[in-house]
């Protein structure tokens, strides 16, 4: 296994302090970081070409934003603080791809912020980080 840490961002304080954790976490260990945003998306049957091409032309708007908006700013952070650092942003179940990413990228650990989300959300939908941490192969920090 790498020394490689994958955080995982959202735009959110929370997403930031999991940088935060994972940037000090990396400069004590020497790793390199892998940043990523997931956008969720769920698949759906088109039937003519034209339905696919704007699906096709919205999943690149998004990457690009995502890229933008997000992910520019915390990789200047990990870059500030001297660390190696790639980025990734994905469509897909948030968590599943999150385990599918550590795995590709070869991380040691996942590291996610606790996301503020009401108990009865949670129950009825489930959450993010509590599937993350039932399914992923190497050990979850998650940052309050």
């Amino acid at each position: 296994m790498s020394n490689k840490l994958l955080v995982a961002l959202d735009g959110s304080d929370g997403g930031r302090r999991a940088l935060h954790a994972a940037v000090e976490h990396a400069s004590l260990t020497g790793a390199d970081l892998v940043l990523t945003y997931v956008i969720e998306w769920t698949p759906y049957s088109f039937h003519t070409p034209q339905e696919l091409e704007e699906r096709h032309q919205r999943r690149e708007s998004e990457i690009e934003r995502a890229n933008e908006s997000v992910l520019a700013s915390e990789r200047e952070v990990v870059i500030s603080a001297g660390l190696k650092v790639e980025t990734v942003v994905r469509h897909g179940k948030i968590a599943e791809t999150l385990v599918n990413l550590a795995r590709e990228h070869d991380v040691s650990q996942i590291y996610i912020g606790r996301r503020g989300e009401s108990l009865v959300h949670s129950m009825i939908f489930g959450s993010v980080t509590a599937s993350l941490i039932q399914t992923a192969e190497v050990p979850v920090t998650v940052v309050p």
